[in-house]
């Protein structure tokens, strides 16, 4: 009973029984599946008066027929009659919230819209101004041009995300409300250095989930006379999620971000790039490898993801996904992303990101004058919790007293060898690093990487051409310690490097909250484990504000148990009460270390019995 009730032209082939009742009531429900256009003209009539039943009768039958018939005039009078009845109709009560018509009437509207407007390539939508028929007339649609600008971008091509199925996320987040959801694509708006500045750390494949509204004029009279007038407004997700209707009402927003997130990600070249940028003297294309999801927001607090080897920052798209679109958290954070070659010696890389994060800040706040950017929040994965850990440390001349006996200020080299070093040997924690997550970080090295593993790593990897020249010219000075060749990252993260050694024993700055997430791929007591790539004793910390241990393997970051760890540190960061999922999580933690264990299984051999 229930499905035949639920059922309508969305989720079945036929029309819902609110349609079914109409044309049975009036003996025309034989004379529709002959000829539905002259029934739809007949339930029409001379347009006045309609009532909420006949509108939304209208807008179910004319969406019903257009996907029969491909007619874009019919999916657009679909969206006109939806959008009366759901907000048009100023003279009736408003609609009950829980009639089932009013969501469904809302639907009707936003995929009438995008069917309505769509242009020749797959799932496209056409925003532009212009006059479009309709079956008893003409809609003259206006483009509000101001709504079409992102950052100093502008919004050249749109995408309809209704229709696609997602995977390869934990969760598919979207919000019910009207409009159409697109994704839309970005070119450069403007030029100039302020339009280059706003441009350089943003993804050029950038997918912006937005949502399409047409505001149709004086509706019900456009209805009667057959000459509408209507303007098309593109809301960006990040920027609006509800808008004022009729009545000065909040009306929210139908959003899309995951399955806007999905297009971007859907072969995009940022996969062929893991290895590539593992092998190769990869030079990233953003700045020091820091780019943003979307422009600075002043006030929200970032959370810098640095990946881990031969990975990239796709790989942190469920951490994304599920932040994002938490309610708590949305609207306080944004997400920076750092890629780097996996292969260079680690404080190399450490140092990008250290001159990253510096440059980021003074580019969007020269005056210093936004507190959220001295709250930055740091995690990393596996050797991205390396870098993340020299960003709040102090190493006075440790990693240089680990290869040299020489003090710095006396080696003779040039101006170009000395800055290299000087930037890659020595570190200051930086001040605005408040709070920091590890992840699957082998702080005491890898016991995957074995000497037939580095070797096939000297042999394969491409180490950046101003790396070997400052080596090369220091070669002599230090025969000892170079003997080996330059160290890749790989060699930096065997056990008992002087890297790893020295790193480790390198206090965390004070003031700085850590925090440690330690994957293991068995249940039990943590010690002796480890998750594929990283032993537990590697990984654990003396001293973190808290560790979890999550059952998965190295690459943790689509675990639910990390995501909901890394949650709660952003809520503790941020002064969020967690709240019910908490308490939830906590009840089933307590219960499962509380049961009983089972009893060991009884096998029978021959004439014993043993366990």
């Amino acid at each position: 009973m229930y499905r035949a009730l639920t059922s309508n032209v969305l989720s079945a082939d036929r029309p819902s029984q609110y349609s079914e009742q109409l044309l049975r009531r009036l003996g025309l429900e034989e004379r529709f599946d002959k000829d539905p256009e002259l029934v739809l003209a007949a339930l029409r009539g001379p347009g006045e008066g309609l009532s909420r039943e006949y509108l939304f009768v209208l807008s179910e039958l004319s969406f019903y027929h257009a996907v029969k018939s491909q007619k874009a005039e019919y999916f657009l009078a679909s969206a006109v009659y939806a959008w009366a009845f759901v907000l048009g109709r100023t003279d009736e009560a408003p609609v009950v919230p829980i009639d089932p018509r009013l969501r469904l009437a809302s639907n009707l509207y936003n995929l009438g819209l995008a069917q309505g407007l769509a242009g020749e390539g797959e799932a496209t939508v056409v925003i532009e101004s212009g006059s479009r028929p309709l079956p008893f007339g003409r809609i003259e649609i206006s483009v509000d041009e101001k709504t079409l600008l992102w950052s100093s971008y502008r919004m050249v091509r749109f995408v309809s995300l209704g229709e696609y199925k997602v995977r390869g996320f934990l969760n598919r987040y979207r919000q019910a409300g009207i409009g159409a959801p697109l994704a839309a694509e970005l070119a450069p708006a403007g030029a100039g250095p302020e339009a280059e500045e706003a441009r350089k750390r943003l993804p050029p494949r950038l997918k912006v989930p937005v949502t399409a509204l047409l505001w149709i004029e004086d509706v019900m009279t456009g209805i009667a006379t057959g000459d509408l007038r209507a303007q098309i407004e593109v809301y960006a997700a990040d920027a609006m999620m509800t808008v004022k209707g009729p009545g000065g009402r909040d009306v929210p927003l139908e959003l899309e971000p995951t399955a806007a997130l999905a297009y971007q990600l859907e072969g995009a070249p940022v996969w062929d790039t893991e290895i590539g940028a593992f092998l190769s003297a990869f030079k990233p294309p953003f700045p020091e490898g820091l780019l943003m999801m979307h422009p600075y927001r002043p006030g929200r607090v970032p959370v810098v993801l640095v990946h881990g080897t031969a990975s990239s920052p796709a790989r942190w798209a469920d951490i994304i996904n599920e932040l994002q679109n938490d309610p708590k958290l949305r609207g306080r954070i944004q997400f920076w992303l750092f890629t780097y070659n996996t292969s260079n010696p680690i404080l190399l890389s450490a140092a990008d990101l250290r001159q990253g994060l510096q440059r980021i800040r003074n580019e969007i706040d020269p005056d210093g004058r936004d507190p959220a950017l001295n709250q930055l929040v740091v995690i990393g994965h596996s050797q991205g919790g390396l870098l993340t850990r020299l960003m709040v440390t102090d190493s006075g001349t440790r990693f240089w007293d680990s290869v040299s006996d020489i003090p710095f200020d006396q080696l003779q080299m040039s101006p170009e060898t000395r800055a290299l070093l000087q930037r890659g040997m020595f570190f200051e924690h930086q001040p605005y690093v408040t709070r920091v997550v590890f992840i699957a970080t082998p702080h005491r090295g890898s016991f995957r990487v074995s000497s037939l593993v580095l070797g096939l790593v000297r042999k394969l990897v491409t180490l950046p051409l101003t790396v070997m020249r400052g080596f090369a010219e220091l070669g002599a000075q230090f025969t000892s310690v170079l003997k080996e060749g330059v160290p890749t990252a790989v060699d930096n993260m065997s056990p008992g490097h002087r890297f790893v050694r020295t790193l480790s024993a390198s206090p965390i700055a004070p003031g700085v909250t850590a925090h440690s997430i330690i994957p293991e791929k068995n249940e039990g007591p943590p010690e002796g484990q480890d998750d594929g790539v990283v032993k537990y004793e590697s990984a654990h910390l003396e001293g973190v504000a808290s560790e979890k241990i999550v059952h998965s393997t190295h690459s943790t970051q689509s675990t639910p148990a990390t995501i909901l760890e890394v949650r709660r540190i952003l809520y503790e960061h941020l002064g969020i009460a967690c709240g019910l999922e908490c308490e939830v999580l906590e009840r089933v933690e307590a219960a499962v270390a509380g049961a009983p264990k089972p009893e060991p299984a009884v096998v029978k051999t021959d004439e014993t019995e043993g366990p």
